[in-house]
């Protein structure tokens, strides 16, 4: 996959979207093939930094006790301490909070506590803290950083669908840092799968709104990237 590949598709996008009263997302389609999801080694699930900050600020929910609670007040969108955790004692209380946020963070002393109570709900919209990206913190843990980190970090998961759906930014974004952003998550991906570029079926790039237009490169087999 080519750069000038994406721009090229990014510009045809422009050419037939209508205007939105709303800053539309660009929405990147990657349909797989020659997986079997029932082995763990076929699927997919990573945490990626982008070159790009997207412009739609990511939100951030974290779940720690006493000794995080102030750094966590200062810049995390919400908080919650164990003492509230009784309020969401019903599911839609839960359902709700998984949809208001993109990531959730907790201190690794309160995991069974959030495990026992949102475990449930978030794990199956893949949103329950996951150490793999950073988000199980020790009591003591600097969260300035990890902060920044997760405004830039996407997940690609593909365990039960041969698709993975992501979003390489906004249309506020120049189109050099989409295209640069679109282009780092498929060769993050490719490198995960065993027969890499070979097991992408095709590609497609959308607006929120929009028709998608496939990008997918049409070349045959591409070799195996030198280790």
């Amino acid at each position: 996959m080519q750069k000038e590949t994406i721009k090229k598709a990014i510009e045809d996008i422009k050419k037939t979207s209508e205007k939105r009263n709303f800053t539309q997302t660009y929405d990147l389609i990657i349909n797989l093939k020659d997986l079997d999801l029932k082995k763990p080694e076929h699927q997919v699930d990573i945490f990626t930094q982008l070159p790009h900050i997207r412009t739609k600020k990511t939100r951030i929910c974290a779940m720690v006790g006493p000794e995080l609670a102030g750094a966590a007040k200062a810049i995390c969108d919400r908080v919650i301490l164990p003492e509230e955790f009784p309020l969401f004692d019903k599911k839609r209380k839960i359902i709700k909070l998984a949809k208001e946020f993109d990531f959730f963070i907790a201190q690794i002393t309160i995991m069974p506590q959030i495990a026992k109570i949102f475990g449930r709900i978030l794990g199956t919209r893949g949103k329950m803290p996951n150490p793999k990206a950073g988000c199980v913190v020790a009591p003591n843990a600097n969260l300035k950083p990890l902060i920044e980190k997760m405004q830039r970090t996407v997940r690609l998961v593909a365990k039960t669908q041969l698709s993975i759906k992501t979003t390489p930014g906004r249309e506020d974004m120049t189109d050099d840092q989409i295209a640069e952003n679109a282009l780092f998550i498929y060769n993050t991906l490719i490198q995960a799968l065993p027969e890499e570029a070979n097991n992408i079926k095709n590609i497609t790039l959308k607006l929120t709104m929009g028709k998608p237009i496939e990008i997918t490169e049409k070349k045959g087999k591409e070799e195996k990237k030198k280790k």
